[in-house]
């Protein structure tokens, strides 16, 4: 049976969902017109009815496929026959360039053209499009009569075209939940083959073994783009494609970057060359950078950003957002990724959006008033309007919680927004649920059974299907009555019967693992407020590194670090890749963690002499506040730190820092970080 391209993308997208999808959904996904899917839907029917299967239509709801599991087999089958696909001019553009990845010599152009089906001018036009995007790489893609394509190009920046193209096609967590199942599309086939998603199992475990062996805790966005990128080197590796020995310099070889090469190289039984290890070790660096920040909310104009934001939406609904420190936070993290890809003319997909605007037409429209005044450099799309009305709708929705009886931990891949949003109807629907932790999907396979009774996810997970439900973010109502009639039949009961005396007092536990970390936030807060102290750098420099490296001698001498040097060069680089001033003043916030730095520390730095820090935008430096941490932090104490880096917004708070004495600035700060202690206590209670 012959399927047309749009076809055989609606049955794949039915295939992959056990949920109703609009019309708009699907049309979001496929890039096509809300129209178009409705009249392809007819030829679709068509295609079911032959296979023995139809679609389940539920007014203002959506559509699903219904059939059983014979049918749906052979539907999957269907759409894999990639001789019967019909490949867009995109998708043919991505399988053109996988071929020339893959490719030990030059490809005729006749014989890629035999590939597709389609004319020779037709792959040529396919090729000056090509041609345009991998010169971003630094690639050439070499066209010659009688000889035939090449795609040439160092081996590092191959490796990137890769990853870029992996990342404009998949999200990262439908490269994690699809180990154990191939996609039904041919060319998702060959791209999880370059990405090399068959060994990104045995490069987990290595990346387990370094964490125990004693290398970082990275964030979640970290750890998946360093899984991905050691599993593309591996499979390029085993091909023999290696990178090619830098001119610049060698530096001394990390013993991670050692002890992650090793073991990469013990899957292939030879070992790698040098060149290897330091593109390892550079890839370490670059994930490893943001780690090295001591603040969450770091960047302090999109701070004040966030802050107008808020401001504006809190007005016009007269609500308290600003006490939502939560809010606050899961702004932040979500718009400076997000804020780069408008910037970059990146597409924003949202598969949620009609459902966003159907459930909270109001706060979109106000939370588009205000991105439209607050946003002024940039045009900001329904897309992304509707990820911003989860954080505001979850923080909006905030419900004191009933008495739980489960214990449940949240995966989600939307971000922040949608998996608070998510604990959000949980509550609601499910008070019986208590939701222990919100994790990413790598720590979910990875935490103790003995902390939960239940995972919910809204992607697929590489566990047993026993093990976890997925549902959407928004949570259908079928979904809410899947998970309660799981929850009723089954875990309460099976909780019940033969749960131990310790289990069945998790509820207790959960409220003293509460206690124990309101009672490290106030230790911190304690810490920090007693050791506070203002220094005057007498010594006339226009120099900022000699600057840098006095203060980092100074908290060395009070026992803080081990290595002012490098604690020194480290804030240096930070200042280098991005001015540390706070917008409008002559203050800034210098700060880093390391292994060298053995405690939290907070110091005023005033200069006798103000110096001229020579920036896109020169700016006068008179104080700096200095931000010291160790590399290992706790939650308590980044929450502590962020909450002091969001008062330097504050102009009474700026007004101290400029003229205020020592024994001012810490009233000051014990009276705002106790509002901050108080609002997490009384957040607490109700949880």
């Amino acid at each position: 049976m012959r399927i047309s391209s749009r076809s055989r993308r609606i049955l794949e997208l039915l295939l992959r969902n056990d949920h109703d999808l609009t019309a708009a959904q699907i049309a979001e996904e496929i890039q096509v017109s809300s129209r178009t899917v409705h009249r392809e839907l007819a030829a679709v029917e068509e295609i079911l009815r032959a296979e023995g299967a139809r679609l389940l239509k539920k007014s203002g709801s959506g559509i699903r496929l219904q059939g059983n599991q014979a049918a749906l087999d052979r539907l999957a089958q269907l759409v894999s026959v990639s001789e019967e696909i019909e490949y867009s001019p995109e998708e043919r553009q991505i399988y053109l360039l996988c071929l020339l990845l893959e490719s030990e010599e030059p490809v005729k152009l006749f014989a890629l053209a035999h590939e597709f089906k389609v004319t020779i001018p037709t792959v040529a036009n396919d090729l000056d499009d090509l041609d345009q995007w991998v010169q971003r790489f630094e690639a050439t893609l070499t066209r010659r009569r009688g000889y035939g394509i090449e795609l040439t190009g160092q081996e590092e920046h191959m490796r990137e075209m890769i990853r870029q193209i992996i990342r404009d096609r998949f999200e990262d967590t439908e490269l994690i939940s699809s180990r154990n199942e191939l996609p039904a599309h041919p060319l998702d086939r060959r791209l999880l083959a370059i990405v090399g998603q068959s060994e990104m199992e045995a490069v987990e475990k290595i990346l387990w073994s370094w964490e125990e062996y004693g290398g970082s805790r990275l964030s979640e966005g970290a750890y998946t783009d360093l899984l991905i990128r050691l599993s593309i080197a591996l499979r390029r590796i085993k091909a023999g494609k290696t990178v090619e020995a830098s001119s610049v310099a060698a530096l001394r070889q990390e013993s991670d970057a050692v002890y992650l090469t090793e073991r990469l190289a013990a899957l292939t039984e030879r070992a790698f060359p040098s060149a290897e290890t330091a593109y390892i070790g550079r890839l370490l660096r670059s994930v490893q950078s943001d780690d090295l920040s001591v603040l969450p909310a770091d960047d302090l104009i999109l701070t004040d950003t966030v802050r107008s934001l808020i401001e504006h939406v809190q007005q016009a609904m007269n609500a308290e957002y600003n006490k939502d420190r939560s809010l606050r936070d899961g702004l932040f993290l979500h718009l400076k990724d997000a804020l780069q890809r408008l910037h970059e003319g990146t597409n924003i997909r949202n598969p949620l959006l009609d459902q966003i605007k159907k459930d909270y037409s109001s706060l979109f429209h106000i939370v588009r008033k205000a991105a439209n005044r607050v946003f002024t450099d940039v045009a900001v799309p329904d897309e992304e309007i509707g990820f911003l009305v989860m954080h505001f709708g979850a923080s909006l929705e905030r419900l004191k919680q009933l008495r739980q009886n489960v214990r449940a931990i949240l995966v989600c891949s939307s971000g922040i927004g949608s998996s608070k949003l998510l604990q959000i109807r949980l509550q609601k629907e499910l008070p019986e649920i208590h939701i222990v932790d919100r994790v990413s999907w790598y720590e979910a396979s990875r935490t103790e059974k003995d902390k939960y009774d239940l995972i919910i996810s809204t992607v697929d997970l590489p566990l047993n299907g026993e093990q976890y439900i997925k549902v959407s973010p928004l949570l259908t109502q079928a979904e809410t009555d899947r998970l309660r009639v799981f929850v009723q039949t089954g875990l309460i009961q099976k909780r019940d019967g033969t749960l131990t005396k310790e289990e069945k007092t998790g509820s207790e536990a959960s409220t003293f693992e509460q206690l124990v970390s309101l009672k490290t936030t106030l230790d911190e807060m304690v810490s920090l407020i007693r050791r506070f102290e203002v220094v005057l750098i007498k010594e006339e420099s226009r120099d900022l590194p000699v600057i840098l490296e006095e203060a980092c001698a100074r908290e060395a001498t009070k026992g803080v670090l081990t290595d002012a040097g490098l604690a020194a060069q480290r804030l240096l680089q930070r200042e280098q890749s991005g001015s540390q001033m706070i917008p409008g003043t002559s203050v800034a916030l210098f700060h880093t963690r390391g292994e060298e730095i053995t405690r939290p520390s907070l110091s005023l730095y005033r200069l006798e002499a103000p110096i001229t820090l020579e920036t896109a935008s020169p700016s006068r430096l008179s104080h700096f506040l200095l931000m010291l941490a160790p590399r290992t932090l706790t939650k308590e104490a980044l929450e502590v730190l962020s909450e002091i880096s969001a008062m330097l917004l504050d102009t009474v708070m700026i007004d101290l820092l400029e003229a205020g004495d020592e024994e001012a600035i810490r009233d000051y700060l014990t009276i705002h970080l106790r509002m901050f202690f108080n609002i997490k206590a009384e957040a607490s209670d109700v949880q």
